[in-house]
């Protein structure tokens, strides 16, 4: 039972209730006085939460009442979230987070998560210790040197980290007290964040080179001693240079992914999957242009190439498919690159003409598919996109940066440009379209779909290492879940009304993998692994929960077999 009573309960956000508590629970729990006399369910207690929320004059105080709610009443804020996922999913996450995280420094209240800046270098193990939660399983970490299509929000960047972890639990069902969000603070290269008088980071240039490397390695190794190796660690909107770097350092030794690199690439994979639906075609016989070349662009490459080998194209037939397009054009074997060789792109390089015209490109690649991940606002211009049906009946427009300010086309502008026979999907939300009296739903393609379904997964089956075809895994998972009236309406994902049950199916699939390719280290294996999840969920409910009984007793569940 609790030991917190009377206003010390009230403040306590893991299990204050607010006007829920019973008559019975305010008379044991020292409440009387402290509460109008009236009780509100928590169903009640959503409808109000969401009246509030749809009052507000605009999207940032929706998000700044909802980090209220979470600071105040943990699992309402997660049981709004669950019951009104698709209204709210725009405010926690994309594409409201990035005006957030904009904002950070301004509507910065209570703290939330960990700051580790370049300061805390030789201690970050002590740091850690600071942490108020004993068992952490998850981390979602940022530098903050790459926020959406935003740039360096430095310690601003906070704010992805914290939308993160919360989809975590709201729709990966992973309970919060498990999850801990980072920034590692090592200053920023934004100006503007370094006159701003509010700014809550650190005031100078960024560090890099050995200095930045060593906090990263002592932070890795830190997370390890203190929350052992199947503890994850996320890394999200670290910059290109960092990115694949760290990814491949630390892959084969921590229990770590990149979204923006693996997540990314999974979820847009599965929208190309459930697309040959209704092309009727294999994912080999597509051939793909990039607008962008950085890591989220390698990253859905790179599973592209994965998905055709399957199909039994070679590793260089499958590469030959693809057509990368970065700041200085069209990636070939024969231009001067400006910046230097980078061999995560070089393997995509071509032997053709040099183009930086995205138009020209278009007619000298002739491709199936267009990928905008460059966050260059209008890149699918009208020319772009007409040329894109006339060379294909049905083209893949894929318009996936974000915010919505970034992308790279709206899906009217897609579906008119291409007579509403193209195949759109989006980073950021689009209403519908209707086109010739039929209406088209666009698909957002959100990293949502997919790593709180792996996280689940990972955590629960004590994986210490992930390797990359998890992440095809989780998007055939994906695609399979696409149903036939979703493909009609022209939406190449499912509601995101069905996210949670989505999330819980990948998870499934996912954890069968792991332990058939020898990865899971959860002892008894589970004969179903459905079910074995699905009893590990988090349960936002007060009914379910209880009110009373102390987080260890919550985590129990999570560790019996832990460690």
């Amino acid at each position: 039972m609790s030991k917190l009573t009377g206003v010390d309960l009230i403040r306590e956000p893991n299990i204050n209730k607010d006007l829920a508590f019973t008559s019975r629970e305010r008379e044991v729990y020292k409440l009387k006085g402290l509460l109008p006399p009236v009780v509100r369910s928590q169903e009640l207690q959503v409808k109000i939460a969401m009246e509030n929320i749809r009052m507000c004059q605009d999207d940032l105080a929706k998000y700044s009442y909802l980090r209220d709610l979470q600071d105040n009443n943990k699992r309402l804020f997660y049981r709004v979230l669950q019951l009104h996922t698709k209204e709210l999913m725009p405010i926690v996450y994309t594409p409201i987070v990035g005006l957030a995280c904009q904002k950070y420094s301004l509507i910065f209240k209570k703290p939330r998560g960990m700051f580790i800046t370049i300061n805390d270098a030789g201690r970050v193990f002590e740091v850690l210790n600071n942490c108020p939660e004993p068992e952490i399983k998850a981390i979602v970490v940022t530098d903050g040197e790459r926020i959406l299509g935003l740039g360096d929000l430095g310690a601003n960047g906070m704010g992805i980290p914290v939308g993160k972890m919360a989809l975590y639990s709201a729709i990966g069902g992973i309970p919060p007290e498990l999850t801990l969000p980072v920034t590692i603070d090592v200053g920023t290269n934004n100006q503007s964040l370094l006159d701003d008088p509010y700014y809550i980071g650190l005031r100078q240039k960024r560090a890099t080179g050995p200095q930045y490397d060593q906090l990263i390695d002592e932070f890795m190794e830190a997370v390890v001693k203190k929350w052992g190796r199947s503890c994850l660690i996320q890394f999200e909107d670290f910059g290109n240079k960092n990115a694949f770097r760290l990814l491949h350092k630390y892959q084969k030794n921590y229990c770590t992914f990149n979204d923006d690199i693996q997540g990314t690439a999974s979820v847009a994979v599965a929208g190309i999957l459930a697309s040959l639906r209704i092309t009727g075609q294999k994912i080999s016989q597509h051939k793909f242009q990039f607008q962008g070349a950085g890591e989220a662009a390698l990253g859905i490459a790179d599973l592209i190439v994965m998905a055709m080998k399957k199909e039994g194209l070679g590793e260089q037939e499958a590469r030959d498919r693809i057509f990368l397009c970065d700041s200085q054009g069209l990636v070939t074997t024969t231009r001067e690159d400006k910046r230097g060789k980078d061999p995560h792109k070089e393997k995509y390089a071509k032997n053709t003409k040099n183009s930086a015209d995205l138009a020209e490109i278009v007619d000298i690649v002739k491709p199936t598919a267009i990928i905008g991940v460059a966050a260059i606002a209008q890149a699918f211009n009208e020319k772009v996109l007409k040329k894109m049906g006339e060379i294909n009946q049905q083209p893949l427009i894929f318009a996936l940066s974000n915010p919505t300010s970034k992308a790279e086309c709206t899906a009217e502008q897609a579906y008119q440009a291409t007579e509403g026979r193209c195949i759109f999907a989006c980073g950021s939300p689009f209403p519908p379209v209707t086109i010739k009296g039929k209406t088209h739903l666009p698909g957002q393609g959100n990293n949502a779909y997919i790593f709180p379904g792996v996280a689940l997964a990972v955590m629960a089956c004590q994986v210490h290492e992930i390797p990359d075809e998890v992440f095809l895994v989780a998007a055939f998972a994906l695609a399979d879940q696409v149903a036939a009236s979703d493909l009609e309406q022209g939406s190449v994902y499912p509601p995101l009304e069905n996210i949670y049950d989505v999330s819980l199916r990948i998870a499934q699939r996912t954890a069968e993998w792991l332990y058939a390719e020898g990865y899971a280290h959860h002892r008894p294996e589970p004969d179903d692994k459905y079910l074995f999840l699905k009893s590990r969920l988090y349960d936002a409910s007060y009914d379910g929960s209880h009110f009373s009984q102390h987080v260890e007793e919550m985590q129990k569940a999570w560790h019996a077999n832990g460690n």
